[in-house]
Parts: structure tokens; C-alpha cells; sequence
């Protein structure tokens, strides 16, 4: 597992850039995958496999409490100064604990770090995504018109952010 980007901020759990080959990440990311399609008409599933997420256009980072996985994130460069949000999921026990915030929050400034000035996701639109689009609301993304080679669709929603201030300093919860 790659080193580089760890950050372990008091008592918060270690995030680090991930080079998935590790089991747990493949679990996460299997069971992501499932959840998604279980969830999503396939016309309207944008999960990414793990070999997808082995593209040179995405980092992946995953949330590890001693040595075990308790989340993931990553971004798709879109463009020089746009990228994307993907593959946000923590683990069952995790949920609740603000990981998912840690992760998006990490992201935010990862993405400033890299010079990119707008995130943007896609998230499901009905019941079962209600967690996610109020974390993202949260932290300041905006619903807007489809991005990239997206299209309209009702099972989307599609979110963005300007990039602006480091977000982690602000605390996990």
C-alpha cells in the first residue's frame, strides 16, 4: 500500500493514498460496486470497478483506523482544474461516525493542493442516496446541470463545489 499522503490528525483515522492491492480495499470496493447496482438501474449506475479505478486519471484514498479499512474516496481529474469526487463509501460499522466527512473534507484539500478550482459529483437521487446529498450539501456542494460525459437522468444528481480553503483543519465531525 502506498505511503505517500497519509495524514493521522488526533485520533482521526489515517488516510492514505491506496495502490489497491490491499484485501480490505477490494472488499470495500467490491461491496460498493454490489451496492451500487443494487440500488441503481444499470442505465444509471457510474460506479467504477476496481480496474477502473486503477485509471492514470484517479487517486484513490482509503480511511484506515489501526489496520483496518473504515473508508474510501477518490478523484477523477476531469480536466487542469476540474475533478471529479468518486467511489465515496465507508464501511457498515463506520457509518455514522463521520468518516465519510473526514474523507470528503481530505478530498477537498487534496484537490486544492492539486490546483483544481471545481469538484464535481454524482450521487443518486432517491432515498437511499439522502445521506450522502446532505453530507455533500453540508460541505458546501450545490446541485447543478450534468458535467463530463454525463446526461440528464432522474436517477442522478449531480453536485459541485468550488475549491477555495482547506477544509480538514475544520475539524472531523
Amino acid at each position: 500500500m502506498a505511503e505517500t499522503h497519509t495524514r493521522d490528525t488526533d485520533g482521526m483515522p489515517t488516510i492514505r493514498e491506496d495502490d489497491l492491492t490491499d484485501p480490505q480495499t477490494l472488499q470495500l470496493i467490491a461491496e460498493h460496486v454490489a451496492a451500487m447496482r443494487a440500488d441503481s438501474p444499470e442505465e444509471s449506475c457510474h460506479v467504477l470497478s476496481d480496474d477502473a479505478l486503477r485509471s492514470p486519471n484517479v487517486t484513490v484514498w482509503t480511511a484506515w483506523e489501526g489496520d483496518t479499512i473504515v473508508g474510501m474516496g477518490a478523484l477523477a481529474a476531469l480536466s487542469g482544474t476540474h475533478a471529479e469526487i468518486k467511489s465515496m463509501r465507508t464501511t457498515a460499522q463506520s457509518r455514522g461516525l463521520g468518516v465519510g466527512r473526514l474523507l470528503v473534507r481530505f478530498l477537498i484539500d487534496e484537490a486544492a493542493s492539486r490546483g483544481i478550482t471545481t469538484l464535481w459529483l454524482e450521487t443518486g437521487s432517491d432515498a437511499t442516496f439522502l445521506p450522502a446529498r446532505s453530507l455533500y450539501e453540508s460541505e458546501g456542494f450545490v446541485e447543478c446541470d450534468p458535467f463530463g460525459t454525463y446526461r440528464p437522468d432522474p436517477n442522478s444528481t449531480f453536485m459541485m463545489r468550488e475549491v477555495a480553503e482547506p477544509t480538514i483543519s475544520a475539524g472531523w465531525m
